[in-house]
């Protein structure tokens, strides 16, 4: 992968915040791309992955960062409307700091370098971004920065497992031509072509 240090993750935090803010209470219950959660589930992650990847830019070592994803169903705050947004912007700000891409830091229960770490919460934001917008029925544009960190990152995962795997799951097949977000989210285990029930 390229040198991340410059690699700004406040530009994917807005749209996805933009998201956020688009889902009506009545769509909370409705499947998602991830067969295990719900809208709530989703939105609940991506509050819970926040915190986790701002104390990780930080440093700040604890509860936050030592949960493993899935070991615990997400809890979406009651004051999520105001909270998700907070902690987005708390996540971008954090990795402006140079030192948040250097030396090793801890996410998801697992110690990893600072720079691996800033690639992972880019991946991050990037498909449950696009998971998000599917589940509700918006339109879906990330950052073309943080998508192209996502491709190389899930692309140089699947090429060391070598299998056809990825790192959530079996890859889906995607033409070579297709635009690089159906690339990144049939490698990251999802159906490019995935739409809620009753979404046009």
């Amino acid at each position: 992968m390229t040198s991340t240090t410059d690699l700004d993750l406040g530009p994917q935090t807005l749209v996805v915040a933009r998201l956020a803010a688009g889902v009506p209470e009545e769509r909370l219950a409705d499947r998602t791309p991830c067969p295990e959660y719900a809208v709530t589930d989703l939105l609940g992650h991506l509050a819970a992955l926040s915190l986790a990847f701002r104390d990780a830019a930080r440093k700040d070592l604890g509860p936050s960062t030592a949960v493993p994803p899935g070991s615990t169903r997400p809890v979406l705050p009651a004051d999520w409307r105001t909270e998700l947004p907070r902690l987005l912007a708390e996540l971008a700000e954090a990795w402006k700091s140079p030192e948040a891409w250097t030396g090793f830091t801890r996410a998801g229960g697992v110690d990893l370098p600072g720079e691996v770490a800033g690639i992972v919460a880019a991946d991050e934001l990037v498909v449950h971004g696009w998971d998000l917008a599917r589940a509700t029925g918006q339109e879906y544009v990330p950052d073309p920065a943080a998508l192209r960190a996502s491709h190389a990152f899930l692309l140089a995962a699947a090429e060391e497992q070598g299998d056809g795997g990825g790192l959530f799951g079996a890859a889906v097949p995607v033409p070579d031509g297709a635009p690089l977000l159906d690339r990144t989210v049939g490698l990251s285990g999802r159906d490019p072509h995935w739409s809620a029930p009753g979404t046009p």
